[in-house]
């Protein structure tokens, strides 16, 4: 397929594109299963053969020749409800199923459809999908494809042109973006340090199309009682002299404007679906979901098979929780055993202030009020241009409350006298929502494979305690560049030697590199939460007053995922929110409107079950958990309405309005055993929120 005709895609697709009503009364039915290129031994299957000591969701060693069924091996726990009903876990982290369902056997030549597809979902719709892949897919070849248009992407693809272009040498790089536009699905606070900007592009404040306008002025730091503000000494990794108050979706802009002056290839409103494989094994390129696929999972007169988009290297920069990334990273190993990353999310809002309310260049940073003390989180206001303010909380998702509703905590942080009092004459213009990596330093994994490499927020280059990484990610995409450039050189610049290899350059300069300098200093921050409050206050201002990363130990995270660090709902209180005033505070759906989300009326679900309907996670999740889902989504997607089908007359079915996601990835990370896979919606291109001013 000729480059043109891809860029005739993404113009179609774009144009077709409808806005889905957001309702939470909508009917939506989860058919989604993603197909995977090579046959593997599916997580499905490996979860028939999960030990009480292996890890979770991940391939296991394939049957035994001729083994085509069988049972669960029965290590674990037996879990007994309030109810009486009685459950059980192989392991830590496996689906918990009820006791009677546990003898399950499968037809040999289901196994086998499942195992070509990696099925999480039902059988059914494994076998239709899979039936679905027979038609063959138009290819493209480049020497670098980039994955996702955020800073560390972006910097990477300029990186790489520039390198080139001082060598005289001619280099093809294609970037893929799941956005309508680049900038559209980008969302941080964000304070913005411009030290890696300086490296990539010297001359970028006399640019006319610079996006960062507004300096910071001022630094403020406060602890929040209900009624009071404390003003607190102000930590260093929060000084942010000579930073800038910015828009991350506008700088976006600007280094996709760059990119391309470049020779780079960008095509917005195209996402990876499915990652390609070579006969052994190296990475070697990625599809596009196919398009023209209605509810029921059938064939429409739209139908159009995805493209290969080949490289010799591949660089995944998708951000936090990116599907493609995550698989990759499970396929490789490139995580240690129990080395988990953590999370959190961050809920944004952008108002425009009275003018007589409005600081340009002030920074606002809040700990305390209202989230409980043994929740992890801080809140954050900051004055940009044109009378704009950029506010949200951002909560750790390894809080163990399944009550917390972290939408409801910013609505009720903004009633505190002194947040009320800066909103005071101003209205809300946009919203947002996005999960962050917070492990740091003991979470980055390995950071590349045989053809290729994870970038950005892919890999988790966060500081936490700077509550900024933006800077890293960019100088990560840059980094990566580098190696491909370096390795290429000293191949004598033959592009074909890129093929299949593992470029270890790139982990080598990034462990030398500022970013893990940076770090490696923080690492002890966000963990020490773990033990207590007041033992977190020691160590913080410890590491950042005094020894700045030398302490002589590494605290640990936790030892399992944040999905499993949700209590079950009978030893927690439910939290009682106060109402919306539709003036200062609004209901999650009125504000979901400013997020400008947009799917296809008519598509599969892109928000599947990880195991398969049949293990009942939901049912664990509402009858264990109290159905966390339905208050930690942003977005009002995850909804338990009443089941007239259930075995009592108070039974609970979970419906998915999959039309209302901002594709924040919190689900599939802190749902009940992880029973949520987020995956690429499959539809015309561009699907999700088209965020302004984020």
């Amino acid at each position: 397929m000729h480059r043109q005709g891809l860029a005739s895609r993404t113009k179609s697709t774009t144009q077709t594109k409808q806005k889905k009503p957001i309702s939470t009364k909508t009917k939506t039915t989860i058919k989604t299963a993603p197909k995977k290129s090579q046959k593997q031994n599916s997580p499905f299957t490996s979860q028939l053969r999960l030990q009480s000591n292996e890890k979770p969701f991940r391939p296991i060693t394939p049957l035994p020749s001729g083994h085509t069924q069988g049972p669960w091996l029965w290590r674990g726990r037996d879990v007994v409800m309030p109810d009486g009903s009685k459950w059980h876990q192989p392991n830590s982290g496996a689906p918990m199923i009820r006791v009677e369902e546990r003898e399950r056997n499968f037809d040999p030549q289901d196994m086998e459809v499942l195992d070509k597809m990696g099925s999480y979902e039902d059988l059914d719709h494994a076998k239709q999908t899979y039936a679905l892949d027979a038609e063959p897919r138009e290819a493209m070849d480049f020497d670098v494809l980039i994955v996702g248009g955020g800073p560390a992407g972006l910097s990477a693809a300029i990186q790489l042109k520039k390198l080139a272009k001082q060598s005289e040498k001619e280099i093809s790089v294609c970037l893929i973006e799941k956005g309508s536009e680049i900038g559209a699905h980008i969302l941080s606070g964000n304070v913005f340090q411009p030290n890696y900007l300086n490296e990539l592009i010297p001359d970028w404040k006399t640019r006319p199309n610079n996006p960062l306008k507004t300096k910071v002025s001022a630094d403020s730091f406060f602890f929040l009682t209900e009624t009071s503000a404390l003003p607190a000494p102000i930590p260093p990794t929060l000084d942010n002299h000579d930073n800038y108050i910015i828009s991350l979706g506008a700088l976006c802009k600007f280094l996709g404007e760059e990119a391309e002056s470049l020779g780079v290839e960008i095509y917005p409103g195209f996402a990876a679906s499915e990652v390609l494989y070579s006969d052994n094994g190296a990475v070697t390129g990625i599809a596009t979901p196919d398009v023209g696929i209605n509810k029921k999972g059938e064939k429409t007169d739209g139908y159009a098979r995805g493209v290969e988009l080949k490289a010799k290297q591949t660089l995944f920069g998708e951000g936090a929780r990116g599907s493609c990334s995550e698989e990759i990273i499970g396929r490789f190993n490139l995580r240690q055993p129990g080395q988990f990353q953590t999370y959190g999310i961050g809920i944004k809002e952008v108002w425009e202030l009275d003018p007589q309310k409005h600081k340009e260049g002030s920074v606002y940073h809040t700990i305390g009020w209202p989230t409980p003390h043994d929740v992890y989180s801080g809140s954050f206001m900051y004055h940009a241009e044109n009378n704009l303010a950029y506010m949200g909380l951002v909560i750790g998702l390894d809080y163990k409350n399944p009550y917390l509703n972290p939408y409801q905590e910013l609505q009720k942080w903004k009633t505190h006298p002194m947040i009320s009092d800066m909103l005071e004459g101003g209205k809300p213009v946009g919203y947002g929502a996005r999960a962050l990596t917070e492990g740091g330093y003991q979470s980055v994994p390995k950071l590349h494979f045989p053809g290729g490499a994870l970038i950005g927020c892919s890999a988790g280059f966060m500081n936490v305690p700077k509550i900024k990484g933006s800077h890293n990610a960019m100088k990560s995409g840059m980094t990566a560049a580098e190696g491909i450039f370096e390795r290429w050189a000293k191949n004598e610049f033959n592009i074909d030697s890129l093929q299949d290899i593992d470029v270890d350059e790139y982990g080598k300069k990034m462990e030398k590199s500022p970013v893990m300098q940076e770090l490696y200093e923080a690492r002890n921050i966000r963990p020490a939460f773990n033990l207590g409050l007041l033992p977190f206050l020691a160590i913080a201002g410890l590491e950042t007053m005094v020894t700045r990363g030398k302490l002589p130990f590494t605290l640990s995270h936790h030892s399992v995922p944040d999905a499993n660090t949700t209590e079950p709902a009978h030893l927690h209180k439910p939290i009682d929110y106060p109402k919306p005033d539709g003036k200062l505070t609004f209901s999650l759906l009125d504000n979901l409107t400013r997020s400008n989300v947009m799917h296809d009326d008519d598509q599969p679900s892109h928000l599947t079950y990880r195991h398969g309907k049949h293990f009942k996670q939901d049912q664990v999740s509402y009858e264990v958990f109290g159905a966390p889902e339905s208050r930690f989504c942003p977005a009002g997607v995850y909804e338990y309405i009443p089941d007239p089908e259930g075995p009592k007359p108070t039974s609970k079915k979970l419906q998915i309005n999959a039309q209302n996601c901002v594709h924040c990835k919190t689900c599939d990370i802190k749902t009940p055993n992880e029973f949520i896979k987020w995956t690429i919606p499959i539809g015309t291109g561009g699907q999700g929120p088209n965020y302004n001013n984020m």
